[in-house]
């Protein structure tokens, strides 16, 4: 298997010339379990781990290889995992805020062409829940396709893809069954040879489903929901990184009970472009779109053209941005100041360790 049928492209050969240059090979995080990474080459499939200086220079787990990225590996000299020394730059990445207190990203997916935002046909369907995951899509830079899992059980498959192009104009929505197989033609426009799919979604939406049925075998274990609400339990533990048969690569992910943004404010322009463009039109650049005289959208509001529950999501998904940029603007200058007092210690030591004269 060469590493062009694995997404590899002139532009991650150009990034990649500068390890060439010192010896190194490229290959890609296809799983991960702790510490010790899966990643492929042109050779074959190999266990690896992270080399010393790149865990020493990595700040956050952001800086360490997640499934999906491209990578330098150090030529094999030696029995034992092979060490990744550098991280190749990400075209795209899906991320979210690490589960905790403590203010950092973990990146779910990196490298794929198109995220498809799976959601169930059932009792479960929110289409808040939907703008989250679109919103975080956008920011990374993939391409969205909602997928509309479990058609087999709803009769109102035609007005629920209607709410979702309320949301979401422009972006593509296929409803399928995975359970029975049906309607997975319909995802072939985007699972063509080299491509990278990942499959995001809560838990219970049928992922697994899913992924076993464009598999052709039971690969992931699958579990029911629960009947008083729709809800599904974790059965995906792990990122993996696995081809189809006509040349695409599948990533799977754990379903995520609540997703904790990640993203830049300016990007939920692209989730909301109905309210963006609105906001264009008041009479004052800083409107907060609430009490302010000349509020396009507050008009818009007024004259039913802009869903009241539309707007409220919005503004819900500001708070939640500006409350991260805020966070991570006070971690940034924690660590610079830690950095600081670092020095001026380290100048310390030396000037009264040095001989007096």
């Amino acid at each position: 298997m060469s590493i062009e049928t694995m997404g590899w492209n002139e532009q991650r050969n150009e990034s990649f010339a500068p390890y060439r240059a010192q010896g190194y090979e490229p290959a890609r995080i296809t799983g991960q379990d702790r510490e010790r990474y899966d990643v492929i080459d042109g050779h074959g499939e190999w266990s690896a781990e992270v080399s010393g200086r790149l865990r020493h220079e990595a700040r956050t787990p952001e800086d360490f290889p997640a499934v999906g990225d491209w990578v330098a590996l150090r030529p094999h000299t030696h029995d034992g995992p092979r060490t990744i020394v550098a991280v190749l730059p990400r075209l795209t990445v899906f991320t979210r805020k690490q589960a905790g207190r403590e203010t950092v990203a973990q990146v779910v997916a990196a490298n794929v062409d198109t995220a498809f935002v799976v959601a169930a046909l059932d009792r479960d369907f929110n289409l808040r829940r939907l703008e989250r995951y679109l919103s975080t899509v956008w920011d990374g830079g993939a391409s969205p396709v909602v997928v509309l899992n479990k058609m087999d059980l709803s009769d109102e498959i035609d007005e629920r893809i209607a709410e979702v192009d309320s949301i979401a104009p422009g972006v593509p929505v296929v409803a399928v069954s995975a359970l029975e197989a049906r309607g997975l033609d319909s995802l072939a426009p985007w699972l063509t040879a080299g491509s990278t799919v990942v499959l995001i979604g809560s838990s219970g939406v049928g992922k697994s489903t899913l992924v076993n049925a464009l598999l052709g075998e039971e690969r992931q274990t699958t579990g029911a929901v629960r009947e008083w609400d729709s809800r599904g339990r974790h059965t995906t533990t792990r990122r993996e990184l696995v081809p189809l048969e006509g040349g695409a690569w599948l990533l799977d992910t754990p379903g995520i009970k609540e997703l904790q943004l990640w993203i830049d404010e300016e990007t939920l322009g692209d989730s909301f472009p109905e309210i963006a463009a609105l906001a264009a039109e008041c009479r004052f650049r800083d409107c907060r779109h609430a009490a302010e005289p000349g509020c396009a959208v507050q008009a818009a509001l007024k004259q039913g053209t802009l869903p009241q529950e539309r707007l409220a999501s919005w503004s819900k998904l500001q708070r939640e941005a500006a409350w991260l940029a805020a966070k991570q603007d006070q971690r940034l200058k924690a660590e610079q100041e830690a950095r600081w007092r670092a020095v001026r210690m380290e100048h310390r030591r030396r000037t009264q360790q040095s001989p007096k004269r």
